[in-house]
């Protein structure tokens, strides 16, 4: 590891710290600073005192540079070679430029990041920053109500281990530059008019509509808790028996589930007036928010990373609530468990699709090459050829008896989110085909797929 236009090195905290930091927040890219390690032998060397270095490190970082930087640092303690080091890792600021407090807006105040230096901002270039300086956000916004409570909000906070004081607003970067409550409030009251839908469709189209679940109409917080427990229930466990041992399988990796729900509210553009929405279909679970990549990022930079949060206000409240870990750390959790074609990047949306684990050992049994054809002839792959086309719901239960012989109507329906009766209706069909037989009594006996002689 290297210094570079992203990375810089320091035996110890310095009188410098505050300098490199605001290059980071005015560089498109942000970075990091590792202190520990040497920056001319590049030795670890280890500090001291970690605990309190933190401490003195995230009171310097809040305290001498403006604007507000809260949300957007981390400073996370690291072992490398048996030795305790800090990281802080810095997001590319939305309030640019920042600067020294001491020193005000001014060359003298206000760096950047130019390879492995940070140099000063010249006057022209902080004029040109500060006039494309972003007004349209949450935290410059008027909120919709001027009275608000947050009630739930103080529950939240309580829960881990925080109590909000009366300066809880300002603090929380929640007012406006006259006092008022922000719109980043106004997603955080108890009571608004913002609602996250999880919508649930019958079929692997918008045509059927079963559920319309709206969480919202209050905190943000407390509509995400919510959108994270419906799609708990609706990630359904898949097992398969084989000859050594019974294996389980969620739908959806429940970590890359997480990460993508909180991702699309986080960082969805709350500022058009229109809210993520999650939409379960039999073969799929879409995720939209609004907004595209962030300003500043290209799509290599966002795949990779790096963060440039679109609402610090909201980031910085879920980080203290422990529902984000760190900085730019969902895009690569999601990616870690599957690869960037499962996202969908436009000028204005994000979308993420996570396809079903059953949808695709459907695909494989019946030699489909992507989605759009799973409900084709079954052919020899799973039975006799019939001559017509077997629905999606039809080659779902297929593929969930090949799995397991013994699964029942029941399991069967959760799996593949249609009703028993629906189930059994299909199971019939299938025997009427001739692709399917039962063996044995109702309870104790199991399926069998009839294959090609």
């Amino acid at each position: 590891m290297q210094e570079s236009n992203r990375i810089e090195f320091k035996r110890e905290l310095s009188y410098s710290l505050e300098k490199d930091v605001v290059a980071f927040l005015n560089y498109r890219d942000g970075g990091a600073i590792y202190i520990g390690i040497d920056d001319n032998s590049k030795d670890v060397v280890g500090i001291k005192n970690i605990d309190q270095v933190q401490l003195k490190i995230k009171d310097r970082i809040k305290n001498n540079i403006l604007p507000s930087t809260l949300g957007l640092f981390d400073v996370i303690h690291e072992n490398k070679d048996l030795k305790d080091i800090i990281k802080i890792t810095i997001a590319s600021g939305t309030d640019k430029p920042y600067y020294l407090k001491k020193y005000g807006m001014s060359e003298k105040g206000c760096y950047l990041r130019i390879g492995s230096a940070s140099e000063f901002m010249p006057s022209k270039m902080i004029e040109e920053v500060f006039a494309r300086r972003t007004r349209n956000s949450i935290g410059k916004i008027k909120s919709l109500k001027s009275e608000l409570t947050f009630e739930q909000l103080k529950i939240y906070y309580n829960e881990t281990g925080f109590n909000l004081t009366d300066k809880f607003a300002s603090n929380l970067e929640l007012l406006t530059e006259t006092g008022e409550y922000n719109y980043g409030a106004y997603l955080m009251a108890d009571v608004n008019n913002v609602s996250v839908k999880v919508a649930k469709y019958n079929g692997i189209n918008r045509v059927n509509l079963i559920e319309n679940n709206e969480y919202g109409f209050c905190s943000i917080v407390k509509a995400t808790k919510q959108v994270l427990s419906k799609l708990d229930v609706e990630n359904h466990t898949l097992t398969k028996i084989t000859s050594r041992e019974r294996e389980e399988k969620k739908l959806i990796e429940p970590i890359a589930l997480r990460e993508a729900v909180i991702n699309a509210i986080v960082h969805n553009d709350f500022t058009n007036e229109i809210p993520p929405k999650f939409e379960l279909f039999s073969d799929r679970l879409e995720i939209t928010s609004s907004g595209g990549i962030p300003q500043g990022l290209n799509e290599d930079e966002f795949f990779n990373g790096y963060s440039a949060p679109r609402n610090k206000e909201l980031m910085r409240i879920f980080k203290d609530l422990e529902l984000v870990e760190y900085l730019g750390s969902g895009i690569p959790r999601i990616l870690s468990k599957y690869n960037k074609a499962i996202f969908k990047i436009t000028d204005n949306f994000i979308r993420i699709v996570f396809t079903f684990e059953i949808a695709d050992s459907v695909k494989e049994k019946v030699g489909e090459k992507d989605g759009e054809g799973v409900g084709e002839r079954v052919g020899e792959k799973v039975g006799e050829k019939v001559g017509e086309k077997l629905t999606t719901n039809q080659l779902l239960i297929i593929a969930l008896i090949k799995e397991n012989p013994y699964t029942s109507a029941k399991k069967i329906a959760e799996n593949i989110n249609i009703s028993v009766r629906k189930t059994e209706d299909n199971i019939a069909k299938l025997k009427r085909k001739g692709l399917l037989k039962r063996i044995g009594s109702p309870k104790g006996g199991h399926w069998e797929i009839v294959e090609n002689e």
